[in-house]
């Protein structure tokens, strides 16, 4: 396959596939999988084929407007502090970094 070509049928499938994602269906996804592995460029067959394994997953992810993105995001900060402090201090100086956790019910 061309360069070119290559590149095409690359930017045409990301496109498509920002198409799906941003429309909130995903109903063309089935077929989105069945033309990247049709491709037989690998990176973008791998892609698919993990699609397809998870593809409940896949499509709740496209249909519903719920995220874990913020719970994730604390976790996140929350472990790179204890990585910062690895062997610095106690838990008096996780909680005066963590304002959250000073509040106590």
């Amino acid at each position: 396959m061309h360069r070119l070509a290559v590149f095409t049928s690359m930017r045409g499938l990301a496109m498509r596939f920002n198409g799906i994602l941003r429309s909130r269906r995903s109903q063309a996804l089935n077929e989105w999988i069945d033309d990247a592995i049709d491709t037989e460029l690998t990176a973008i067959m791998r892609f698919a084929s993990v699609l397809r394994r998870d593809i409940d997953a896949i499509r709740n992810a496209i249909e519903l407007h719920w995220s874990n993105g913020q719970a994730e995001g604390q976790i996140n900060r929350l472990m790179m502090l204890k990585r910062a402090m690895y062997g610095r201090a106690g838990p008096e100086l996780m909680r005066a970094r963590m304002p959250a956790l000073n509040h106590r019910e």
